[in-house]
């Protein structure tokens, strides 16, 4: 099993509705397991599980990165439980 956390940056000048609305469409991605909103250079945090870093991948690009509103991620591999 892989844990990763990704940070999501939403779409400049939306409103928390928009963040919110993001938030919810990537909570309904499969292999999130938390998603935190944060105030900083993030918007979101999310806790990702999947079954190998190709799985991760794949998650990552595919799923979260097509969610409208979402312009950017950076994710941190778990180096050790």
């Amino acid at each position: 099993m892989v844990t990763a956390f990704v940070a999501v940056k939403v779409g400049t000048g939306e409103l928390l509705s928009w963040v919110k609305t993001v938030r919810e469409s990537v909570a309904k991605v499969e292999g999130v397991k938390e998603v935190y909103f944060t105030l900083g250079r993030f918007d979101l945090i999310v806790k990702v599980e999947a079954k190998s870093v190709e799985e991760l991948a794949n998650i990552v690009i595919d799923e979260i990165r097509s969610i409208e509103g979402v312009v950017g991620t950076e994710t941190f591999l778990v180096a050790a439980p």
